[in-house]
């Protein structure tokens, strides 16, 4: 049952995503002028199919108009006035997008899969919007720039959350696809170890893969790699390594900027963030340990506990604070973040990680790269700041991730127009 509590928490700003909360207001209106709720399905039923005609095209209008409003703002952010864009003043956290977004075509696409402007008692959804959003993204990519990098997260996108990447899970020949076409790929993980096999361990199933597929030459799989802790380590294929992975060297693929980043202030940033971890974890009684890695500080749950997901998110959001509002934190780009089980603070965040990854391929630009996650929400939520690097996809499974380089597929063999 859903209680007044529950909805009135998903509520909060830190829980929301303003531009698809805007959107579903804007569909909310012909849902209501158009809709039958007290009609029964099988009666009427040739006024039904008009009805749903009509709110099929009411609905893809108002996508049309948005997707004109994201033009508008693209073309500020091009004179460098993007505050002045009329989408800016209607949805005031607003980014950057390096894409037209076709939303009147993917909106078609999206309807004619899940029967949006057919239902009478349910309204276009925020899983609809952000569906349509994605649709919108890969056929922005195909029509305009075309794809060279495609970075994903790994917990919830690639695999479930705390399980491990094995041999029969359906995104690896999709992986394998994409190297085969000549792209990139990386997998931009909060996981912040500094050894090869934990990450073996991890992706198991993808490296074996890799490494015995015949459709792959050597060129084309070298051109995975593996970010981990956000920005910290990266790991690229070898097939000479027992964990057929190897470390390289910060020299070979830091970005200029982090050369600036300060062991001190590392060290600062990281002792601010464990010692509000551990007040936060005395102050709610916490059944978790601290756990203190080279650039990131974390509480985990001990014992075979679990800490509720208020509790996890109240955590991060102290811990953002209290760290946003020290000295160093102004000077030190980090991410908190809400890991499902648990909270970590990492040095950096992931749009360092994919612009990293950008660069270590020889410089491929934001508008030529997709980034997949399952976590953009503003406060908590480590894809989020991906969104500065590159164009996004915001999924929450992996069976989506599989759905959407489907799509991907689809689009690029003509299958979809």
């Amino acid at each position: 049952m859903t209680t007044r509590y529950r909805v009135e928490y998903a509520l909060k700003s830190h829980r929301r995503d303003q531009l698809i909360e805007w959107i579903k207001g804007l569909l909310a209106v012909p849902f209501v002028l158009h809709s039958q709720p007290n009609a029964v399905y099988q009666e009427h039923s040739e006024s039904l199919i008009e009805v749903a005609a009509n709110t099929h095209q009411r609905y893809a209008e108002i996508m049309r108009d948005v997707e004109k409003l994201i033009l508008d703002h693209i073309e500020h952010q091009r004179i460098n006035a993007p505050g002045k864009s009329k989408l800016k003043l209607l949805v005031p956290s607003v980014g950057s997008f390096f894409t037209s977004l076709y939303l009147e075509d993917a909106f078609k696409y999206q309807d004619a899969q899940r029967f949006i402007s057919r239902r009478r008692f349910v309204a276009p959804s925020f899983n609809d919007i952000r569906l349509i959003l994605n649709s919108a993204q890969l056929l922005g990519l195909v029509r305009q720039h075309g794809l060279d990098l495609v970075t994903f997260d790994g917990d919830v996108t690639l695999y479930d959350d705390g399980s491990n990447l094995t041999d029969d899970n359906p995104v690896i020949p999709r992986i394998i696809r994409l190297l085969k076409k000549g792209r990139k790929v990386a997998i931009v993980t909060a996981a912040g170890y500094t050894e090869a096999p934990k990450y073996y361990g991890r992706l198991k199933g993808l490296m074996d893969s890799l490494h015995t597929s015949p459709q792959l030459t050597e060129h084309q799989k070298h051109g995975l790699i593996v970010m981990g802790g956000e920005s910290n380590f990266l790991f690229c294929y070898d097939p000479t390594s027992p964990d057929l992975l190897t470390y390289v060297p910060r020299s070979e693929w830091v970005l200029d900027e982090m050369t600036l980043w300060k062991e001190d202030d590392i060290t600062e940033l990281l002792d601010i963030a464990e010692s509000s971890l551990r007040a936060c974890a005395a102050n709610l009684n916490l059944p978790a340990a601290v756990l203190r890695k080279d650039r990131a500080v974390g509480v985990y749950p001990i014992n075979g506990s679990k800490i509720s997901r208020e509790q996890l998110e109240e955590t991060v959001l102290v811990v953002q604070n209290t760290v946003e509002g020290s000295a160093v934190g102004s000077r030190l780009p980090f991410c908190a973040f809400n890991g499902g089980r648990d909270v970590f603070v990492d040095i950096g965040d992931k749009s360092w990680g994919v612009r990293a990854c950008q660069q270590y391929f020889g410089g491929i630009e934001r508008t030529r790269t997709l980034h997949v996650g399952d976590q953009f929400l503003s406060a908590g939520a480590n894809d989020f700041k991906a969104r500065l690097a590159s164009t996004t996809a915001w999924i929450t499974s992996p069976a989506e991730t599989v759905q959407l380089l489907d799509e991907l597929e689809d689009l690029e063999s003509g299958n979809r127009s």
